[in-house]
């Protein structure tokens, strides 16, 4: 890339920004971080702005002299967004709101916005009626400034770097300090799991023409129910652990992945190759592994300090 375009990515350090940061450098972009917090990645990061999405001049300043930004930040956890409506509302869209003003302002080439497929459903709570309420939004600046965008409503998403609100890294947890795995439900839930280095590829191809003022879905290759990723999980273990499904009254989550009854709302993106979920689950366990032994090794140090 003999220019670098240059890129700003809010939420840079989280699950999937810090994952998609990497691949944006990967592929020749100079990168700009911004969130709330440091990242505690390694990143090649040109700047990097400690702020808040509500902080308009913050924004500014960041977002001077990029030609895309990819705004990912925001409350994105179902339980919290019900538990802190206004937090959702505040964050998720007047946060929004600020940088889509900005991007005008600025001129840049294209808006990419982190959304979910809850928004095809009639779940997810206060989370996807924030999306919905910000896909609307990033439509009519489109209509009024002509601001070109790339709406991207992410699937089931796992891997490294992700945090304990994250569905596969929860239930390794379970079987690795409990070897017990308690799940809400039946287990005949159905999902097309990704991993979250696929899932960042794919985030950075949407940056071509073709995906210019559309709709896409990122989602994996494959269905796979509950119960087949708790038995998968069960062998990991040597079947040394032991699987509950418990009744569950949640009315938060979907059954079946919605975007299959209504396909035809969005452009389907999946990669032509891909992670091997077993591969990909046993990288999350050891991440947890290193994490764990991190932590009993940092204790130690503490007692040794206090003696």
């Amino acid at each position: 890339m003999k220019n670098k375009k240059k890129v700003l990515v809010t939420g840079s350090s989280g699950f999937l920004g810090s994952h998609i940061v990497d691949y944006l450098l990967e592929s020749g972009y100079n990168v700009v971080g911004f969130d709330l917090y440091q990242p505690t990645y390694k990143q090649g990061l040109i700047e990097f702005h400690k702020s808040n999405v509500l902080d308009y001049n913050a924004i500014e300043k960041a977002i001077s002299g990029c030609d895309y930004v990819y705004h990912l930040a925001g409350v994105a956890d179902i339980s919290e967004a019900i538990e802190f409506p206004d937090k959702a509302v505040q964050v998720n869209i007047l946060g929004t709101q600020n940088i889509l003003k900005a991007a005008v302002t600025n001129k840049l080439e294209r808006f990419v916005f982190a959304s979910t497929i809850y928004v095809y459903s009639s779940l997810g709570g206060f989370y996807r009626v924030t999306k919905q309420a910000c896909e609307k939004m990033i439509e009519e600046y489109q209509k009024v400034y002509d601001l070109n965008y790339t709406i991207v409503r992410y699937g089931s998403l796992y891997g490294a770097r992700s945090n304990n609100f994250n569905s596969i890294r929860n239930i390794l947890r379970q079987a690795l300090y409990k070897n017990e795995i308690i799940r809400r439900g039946d287990g005949e839930e159905i999902r097309e799991y990704i991993n979250i280095k696929d899932a960042a590829k794919l985030s950075v191809k949407v940056l071509d023409k073709e995906f210019a003022n559309k709709h896409i879905i990122v989602t994996g290759n494959q269905s796979m129910k509950i119960r087949e990723l708790l038995t998968m999980i069960k062998e990991i273990f040597e079947n040394e652990i032991k699987i509950v499904y418990e009744p569950s009254n949640e009315q938060h989550h979907y059954q079946i992945t919605p975007f299959s009854f209504r396909p035809e709302l969005a452009e389907r993106l999946t990669p032509r190759t891909f992670i091997d979920i077993g591969q990909g689950i046993l990288e999350v366990l050891d991440e947890l592994r290193h994490e764990e032994y991190k932590s009993s090794d940092n204790s130690k140090i503490g007692l040794r300090e206090k003696g």
